[in-house]
């Protein structure tokens, strides 16, 4: 039977410049269905990505009443966990009833969103066909740049740091990671799909 498991977790604060800051969240799919190009991904996307998302599946399916995204408030507080935590399970609520209709699981949207790091304006983009890359060829190459997780990078650090042992990381794991690359994705190495 076919399953699709999203998990909305790890919001982290990123810095835009010294006086802007925003919380992503990390999207990680674990799936057997044949709509999707890879059965494991994991992505980090912000609220505002959420908003354009939600906007542009309504606007391609307008007999389909989409659900809410958690309320916008102006009252919300990025250094509030309960504030963060609410809107993170609303987030994922979201995804889990998105990911229920088989309509909107046919947008090259929803799944550009899911599994690859590119901004809105290059899913655009390439949904519309403007881009040297369709959109399989966009997750895949997400997919080969993002192919290390945890486990494998503490043993090539490990591997490297006996081979070269005067060499230090500066990369602690904890502070905002590189968007593009890296998404501190929870999973085993045996669970991604080549």
């Amino acid at each position: 039977q076919e399953f699709v498991t999203v998990l909305v977790r790890d919001p982290r604060i990123q810095k835009e410049d010294s006086w802007h800051s925003y919380i992503d969240y990390e999207i990680f799919i674990h799936t057997n269905s044949i709509c999707f190009t890879r059965k494991t991904s994991c992505v980090r996307r912000r609220f505002r990505e959420f908003v354009w998302l939600r906007q542009r599946l309504q606007s391609h399916a307008v007999l389909i009443q989409l659900p809410e995204l958690p309320s916008k408030t102006p009252f919300f507080n990025m250094n509030n966990p309960h504030h963060v935590d609410h809107r993170r399970q609303g987030l994922q609520e979201f995804l889990e009833k998105i990911l229920q209709d088989a309509l909107l699981l046919s947008d090259s949207r929803l799944h550009l969103f899911l599994q690859t790091q590119l901004s809105l304006e290059d899913m655009e983009a390439c949904v519309s066909g403007q881009t040297k890359y369709s959109v399989a060829d966009a997750i895949h190459s997400f997919a080969s740049l993002n192919r290390r997780f945890p486990i494998e990078d503490e043993e090539r650090k490990k591997g490297k740091s006996e081979a070269d042992s005067d060499s230090e990381s500066s990369s602690s794991g904890l502070g905002p990671s590189d968007d593009s690359i890296s998404c501190g994705c929870k999973t085993s190495p045996a669970s991604e799909e080549s």
